[in-house]
C-alpha cells in the first residue's frame, strides 16, 4: 500500500474497535448485565455518532479510482464478491446459529426472518447491505458525470439528510431509502475528500490537537450541554460527524507516520475489519453467554474487557487460519474473477 494511504487501515482499525465495543455494550444492557444506564447512553451515542459515516466515507474514498480504472461493470462484479457474497452467507450462518441459540440469547429468532435478508437486513449485516446500495447508485450516478460534479452531489445529498422541506419522500419507511438518505452524504463525502487530500495536510500534530479539540467541545455540547442523542438528526449530528471523522482522519494520519510497532498493530486491525465486522456479534455473543450460564460471571468490566478482546482478536486468528491454508470462499467469492476468465474466452 502506498504510504500516502497507510492511514486508512489505522482509521479502519480505530472504527472496527469502536463497532465490537458498541455492540458489545449493548449485548449486555440488554442482557441486565449492571452496566450505568447514563455511561451507556451516552458512550452508546458519542459512537453510534460518527463510526458507521467513518467507514461509509472510507469506501467512498476509492470508489471513484475504481470505477475509472475498472469500469462500472467489473466494479460492480467485484462489490458482489466482497459485499454481496458475505452478506448473504454470513446472515444466514449467524442468523441459523442465533435461531439454534435462541433460548440463550437477549432476541427471539426464526428463519423466516433469516432468509427475509433480501429485503430486511438482519443484525450488523444493515452496513453491507446499505454499502452495496450507495455502490450501486454512485455508480449509476458517475456513468453521467463526472469527478467535479461531486462537491455538487454531496450539496444535493446533505440537503436530502436534512430535508428542511420536510419532503415524503425522503421519510419513507423502506429500509434502503432510509439508509441512502442518512448516509450516503458520507460516501460521496469519502469521494471528495479523495478527490482533493494532496490539498489537504492533516498529519499535523497540530492538526490532530486542533480537530481532536474541536471533536471533545462539539461531543460535549451535542451531548452534555444539549442533552441530544444520535437519533436527533439535523445541522449539528451532522456538523459532528464530518468534525468527528476528520478527526478520525487526522488521528490516522499521525500514528501512520510513527515507527512504533505498538501502534502499528491498530493497522492489523484494520486490515482484518472485515473479518472482525462478520464474526464479532457470534464471538461477543458466545463469550456472554460462556461467562454468564459456565461461570456465573456478571461483571461489568470483565464482560467488555473479554467481550472486546475476543470479538476482535479471534476474528483475526480465522484469518490468519484462512489465509495460511488458503480456504476459500468464507469471506469473499471469486465471481468478478470468473467474470473476467469468461469474457477473456470469448474475445
Amino acid at each position: 500500500m502506498e504510504k500516502r494511504t497507510d492511514w486508512v487501515d489505522y482509521a479502519k482499525g480505530i472504527g472496527i474497535i469502536l463497532v465490537v465495543y458498541g455492540h458489545v455494550a449493548r449485548g449486555l444492557f440488554d442482557a441486565g448485565i449492571n452496566i450505568p444506564e447514563s455511561f451507556y447512553r451516552l458512550s452508546d451515542s458519542i459512537i453510534y455518532s460518527f463510526h458507521m459515516p467513518l467507514f461509509f466515507f472510507l469506501s467512498g474514498m476509492f470508489f471513484y479510482s475504481s470505477f475509472k480504472n475498472r469500469g462500472p461493470i467489473k466494479l460492480i462484479n467485484s462489490k458482489i464478491d466482497t459485499i454481496v457474497y458475505p452478506y448473504l452467507l454470513w446472515s444466514i450462518l449467524q442468523g441459523g446459529i442465533e435461531v439454534g441459540l435462541s433460548n440463550f440469547t437477549n432476541g427471539s429468532s426464526n428463519l423466516s426472518e433469516v432468509f427475509g435478508l433480501l429485503w430486511n437486513p438482519r443484525a450488523q449485516f444493515w452496513f453491507l447491505y446499505a454499502l452495496f446500495s450507495c455502490f450501486i447508485l454512485s455508480t449509476a450516478i458517475y456513468m453521467f458525470v463526472n469527478e467535479k460534479m461531486t462537491k455538487w452531489l454531496l450539496i444535493l445529498f446533505i440537503f436530502i439528510y436534512l430535508d428542511p422541506l420536510n419532503l415524503m419522500f425522503f421519510n419513507n419507511t423502506i429500509f434502503i431509502v432510509n439508509d441512502i438518505k442518512n448516509y450516503f452524504l458520507y460516501f460521496l463525502f469519502g469521494v471528495q475528500y479523495q478527490l482533493i487530500n494532496q490539498k489537504i495536510l492533516l498529519d499535523r500534530g497540530l492538526n490532530v490537537f486542533i480537530l481532536g479539540l474541536l471533536f471533545i467541545c462539539l461531543q460535549y455540547l451535542f451531548h452534555i450541554t444539549y442533552e441530544f442523542s444520535y437519533t436527533d438528526k439535523g445541522l449539528f449530528l451532522l456538523f459532528l460527524s464530518f468534525i468527528s471523522i476528520l478527526f478520525i482522519v487526522s488521528l490516522s494520519s499521525w500514528l501512520s507516520s510513527k515507527s512504533s510497532k505498538a501502534i502499528s498493530y491498530i493497522s492489523y486491525l484494520g486490515y482484518g475489519s472485515m473479518a472482525i465486522y462478520l464474526m464479532h456479534i457470534l464471538i461477543g455473543s458466545g463469550a456472554r453467554i460462556i461467562l454468564i450460564n459456565i461461570f456465573n460471571i456478571e461483571s461489568l468490566w470483565i464482560h467488555l474487557a473479554i467481550g472486546v478482546f475476543s470479538g476482535v482478536c479471534i476474528p483475526l486468528i480465522v484469518l490468519y487460519i484462512l489465509k495460511k491454508y488458503k480456504i476459500l470462499y468464507v469471506l469473499s467469492a471469486p465471481i468478478s474473477h470468473f467474470a473476467y476468465i469468461s469474457r477473456k474466452k470469448n474475445d
